[in-house]
């Protein structure tokens, strides 16, 4: 199989890191790649925050719902949505900014730092690095925005651990493609049955590592889903001066 995208179906999110910093040069290509990566109408309207200090770390880590991975490893990136940099840059032609007050330019930003948070995964696997996306820091945006010093008309999407895995995670079980892969239309017929079959297989896969509280993926789904995921966002945007009426 070719490398790269043996690399990136071999995917796995990582939980169990060493102490062992991650050096420079690695480091600095990592970022490299998503800074090289594509942006709508060439916006770059994405920044990386690099937190390496301890401090910081475990302040995110107890932010993002006390995951402790982010205090454990060595690297945490804060993937930011950067309309700021946008901004100051129209000002330079006395132009003033509109895009951040509608949905699109959410939706277009968010677009472009997920595609840049899939370029530093699978560079850092690369480097012989686990990694694990965190969108826990959607849970309190405003401190994270404190917490990184973060102007307006920016918002942190997510963020991503990097460092050497110390103990290997288990691979989970995905849906079964066809749930995913659709021909094309919309195909609705037999989505039950994938879905039951997939919550089964699961199942089996919690007892073989050892995980007897794991439950299956529509009960998983309904703890998450039944409510607003992180309620802070929509007002912690607002503050940050985006809109979504347009």
């Amino acid at each position: 199989m070719n490398p790269v995208i043996k690399n990136l179906v071999d995917h796995y999110s990582e939980r169990s890191y060493l102490s062992k910093p991650v050096p420079d040069d690695v480091l600095d290509r990592i970022i490299e790649t998503a800074y090289r990566a594509p942006t709508s109408v060439n916006s770059q309207q994405v920044s990386v925050i690099v937190s390496r200090d301890a401090q910081a770390r475990k302040r995110i880590s107890e932010l993002a719902g006390g995951q402790p991975w982010i205090a454990q490893a060595p690297v945490f990136l804060t993937l930011v949505l950067d309309m700021y940099k946008t901004q100051q840059g129209m000002a330079l032609n006395d132009e003033q900014q509109k895009a951040h007050l509608s949905v699109e330019s959410l939706i277009s930003g968010s677009t472009d730092v997920g595609i840049a948070l899939g370029s530093i995964m699978s560079a850092a696997r690369s480097e012989g690095l686990g990694i694990v996306p965190i969108g826990g820091i959607r849970r309190h945006p405003e401190a994270i925005v404190e917490l990184l010093d973060l102007p307006e008309h920016t918002f942190p999407v997510a963020g991503v651990v990097i460092g050497y895995v110390d103990k290997p995670s288990a691979r989970k079980p995905r849906l079964p493609l066809q749930t995913f892969r659709h021909e094309e239309t919309y195909q609705r017929e037999g989505l039950e049955t994938h879905i039951q079959a997939y919550n089964a297989q699961l199942m089996q896969h919690w007892q073989t590592v050892n995980r007897g509280e794991g439950v299956n993926w529509s009960e998983s789904m309904g703890a998450y889903y039944k409510n607003i995921y992180y309620p802070a966002v929509c007002p912690a945007l607002l503050k940050q001066g985006f809109e979504f009426d347009k």
